[in-house]
């Protein structure tokens, strides 16, 4: 009994441990992206018109 606790908590650690990874690499993939933007529309500001 005690050896299946064992391994599912090992499991979920995995699980969880992969997630965090996955959501910091999108956040920070998220991230350069929104500056990439953000610089290219700064840059052409002028060129703009509302």
């Amino acid at each position: 009994m005690e050896e299946k606790i064992y391994k599912t908590m090992g499991s979920t650690g995995a699980a969880n441990l992969t997630i965090g990874i996955c959501l910091l690499v999108g956040g920070i993939a998220g991230g350069v992206l929104l500056i990439v933007n953000g610089a290219r529309l700064i840059k052409n500001r002028g060129k703009l018109l509302f």
